[in-house]
């Protein structure tokens, strides 16, 4: 591949440093998890945001989450259509291979696709209209949040569309076949969250008072 180059000089100083110290200090376990493979009790779906530290959110080792990661941390609905789904392929993966308990939505606060979605959405972003943008119609999965916002200023407007992200999709999940089948046999458990960088402060979606509540 001719456009490749090497790896960055820092990036490499940093790899033997981690061989060195946290793989040395582990060997043992990272064999492990090489021999017997990946057994992970949740997945986490996250926004790629640089600044979303999951498993430093949750204290968790290597091998205990299933995590993935796309923009706005969106899950579309199901669409067996035969074309290139990564979202849809990481759950089917999690939830019918690897079987895990939980699958949290984990979303956060300052997050630009859910700004891009609601510029676009308020006819701000033509950018994001055209069909040759993808992130605009990756976010078109989050236009009905949009549609029910609540009256009020855009900081207030685009905190309620970051969490209108996490649920759609825990919406859209139950669209799919095999995730309903596992939540109605009590094999799998869905969770909502939201995480609020700045302070820290991480939120838990409660069905029962239909809001987010903080831990």
């Amino acid at each position: 591949m001719k456009h490749a180059r090497p790896l960055p000089s820092y990036l490499v100083t940093r790899y033997h440093g981690w061989k060195a110290t946290t793989y040395a200090e582990n060997k043992s376990w990272y064999r492990h998890l090489a021999e017997e493979g990946q057994h992970p009790r949740a997945m986490v779906i996250s926004c790629c945001d640089s600044r979303v530290h999951v498993t430093a959110i949750f204290g968790a080792d290597q091998g205990e989450f299933f995590i993935h990661r796309n923009i706005a941390n969106l899950v579309p609905p199901y669409n067996p259509d035969g074309e290139y789904h990564g979202t849809s392929a990481a759950v089917e993966y999690a939830v019918t291979t690897l079987k895990v308990a939980h699958l949290i939505v984990l979303g956060h606060s300052g997050c630009g696709g859910v700004e891009g979605c609601y510029e676009m959405c308020a006819g701000n972003a033509p950018q994001l209209e055209k069909t040759s943008s993808f992130v605009g119609r990756w976010m078109d999965i989050l236009r009905p949040g949009y549609d029910q916002l609540p009256d009020g200023d855009d900081a207030t407007r685009k905190r309620a569309l970051e969490k209108a992200s996490v649920l759609i999709s825990l919406e859209n999940l139950m669209t799919f076949p095999f995730v309903r089948q596992a939540v109605e046999d009590d094999h799998l458990s869905l969770h909502g969250l939201w995480n609020s960088i700045s302070d820290g402060g991480l939120e838990a979606y409660d069905p029962a008072s239909q809001r987010f509540v903080a831990f």
